[in-house]
């Protein structure tokens, strides 16, 4: 297969919209490092400030290559400190002093015991925006609760919709909170941010797991209270509009169609064939339809399993059919929308077998100012130097190296 992608190079002169906000991250994993990656890709210096086995998000492998790293760390720098040690905390102290943003992601509590509390970090830096995330919140009685986005998704109702009535709740096979709580954060970041440049005035950001999942929800809270009804699993169909469901066709392909409309749902019937059911009182509005789902929904099921993948697409989009392949990964990795669009790009990468490795492209778009590739994701400990000669000095340096707070890097 020949890659339809677009072949990016890095440039390390490249800069970006965010060009010159310094970030410090002490965050782990998921959530942290997709807030930064925002604000990286549009020319954030995000400081990666990792222990001496690395941020645990290098763990996570395929074929031994730190794929989660590659594709989330990009454009930032990586600092090795051995936290443990009194000097690294000075090191981040000064760090702190000269940056816009601070992002950490210890369980609470854990900051302060590193002598690193809110109040001591903007006593240093009056304008300092510090992102504090964690899985349930700084404060309330589950503060205490391991963080992982896993039980955020069980306990936020997310888990309770998701699957078929007839079988268990069903968890995201991906890092669905993590990912939600980084975009928020990234936003309420530059909120923040612009407040403090207004006022010179800092503050912290309180970024739990669970509460971006949880608010992605809505209106479920208000249609409970409304009917006293919970809503139920319905696999890929919804309660709000129907026909919607994933169909499979002859040949073995999915589509996703959805008659969200009522015009839409007039052109669905004249595109099967069957312009009677417009006035058959079971179809007429989309309230009977949600009153008749099996009926209605068997009626399309029956017809898209007699035509092939390649049919039901043009025949329902010529006809203005809302209608969609069900792609996967495989599919997508020479998909002609992706490459055009360069949602997904390829990069020089010594690591993977064809020396390209694919990952999404900068979001979000920016007419004047685009997102940026300065740099791949770093080695552990690669800017040491860069960053710390300046800082604290070549002789510092060298003590805190031959001390072990200093490591990887040389």
């Amino acid at each position: 297969m020949t890659s339809k992608l677009r072949r990016r190079e890095f440039d390390a002169r490249a800069k970006g919209a965010l060009d010159a906000l310094r970030v410090v991250d002490l965050s782990r994993l998921v959530a942290g490092n997709v807030l930064t990656k925002v604000l990286a890709d549009h020319g954030a210096e995000v400081i990666k400030v990792e222990p001496p086995a690395g941020d645990s998000l290098r763990a996570w492998k395929t074929k031994g290559v730190e794929t989660s790293w590659k594709t989330l760390c990009r454009n930032k720098r990586s600092l090795c400190l051995d936290l443990r040690q009194p000097p690294a905390i000075e090191v981040v102290r000064r760090l702190v002093a000269e940056a816009d943003i601070f992002v950490e992601s210890f369980r609470p509590g854990v900051l302060e015991e590193m002598g690193l509390a809110p109040d001591a970090l903007l006593a240093l830096n009056p304008a300092l925006v510090i992102v504090r995330v964690s899985g349930w919140g700084q404060t309330g009685p589950f503060s205490h609760k391991p963080g992982f986005g896993t039980l955020v998704e069980g306990y936020s109702g997310f888990a309770a919709i998701n699957g078929f009535g007839d079988r268990e709740p069903v968890l995201p096979p991906m890092f669905m909170a993590d990912a939600y709580a980084g975009l928020y954060g990234s936003s309420a970041a530059m909120i923040a941010l612009h407040h403090a440049r207004a006022t010179g005035e800092g503050q912290v950001l309180d970024l739990s797991l669970f509460e971006p999942i949880f608010a992605m929800l809505e209106p479920q809270m208000a249609n409970y209270r409304l009917s006293g009804k919970v809503k139920p699993r319905t696999g890929s169909r919804s309660t709000n509009t129907a026909p919607r469901n994933a169909y499979q066709t002859k040949d073995g392909g999915w589509v996703g169609l959805s008659s969200s409309t009522q015009g839409v749902f007039v052109k669905l019937m004249k595109s099967l064939g069957r312009p009677e059911l417009l006035d058959d009182p079971r179809f007429r509005t989309n309230s009977d339809r949600i009153r008749h789902l099996d009926e209605i929904d068997g009626i399309v099921r029956d017809y898209i399993a007699g035509i092939t993948l390649a049919q039901a697409l043009e025949q329902f989009d010529r006809d203005g059919v809302t209608i969609g392949p069900i792609m996967d990964v495989a599919g997508l990795d020479d998909d002609h929308y992706i490459a055009e669009r360069e949602a997904l790009i390829e990069v020089p990468d010594e690591e993977m077998p064809d020396g390209w490795l694919p990952m999404h492209g900068e979001i979000p778009r920016m007419s004047r100012t685009p997102g940026i590739l300065r740099n791949p994701a770093p080695r552990l400990g690669q800017d040491n130097d860069a960053l710390l000669l300046p800082l604290i000095g070549a002789e510092e340096l060298a003590r805190l190296r031959a001390a072990g707070v200093v490591l990887h890097g040389d």
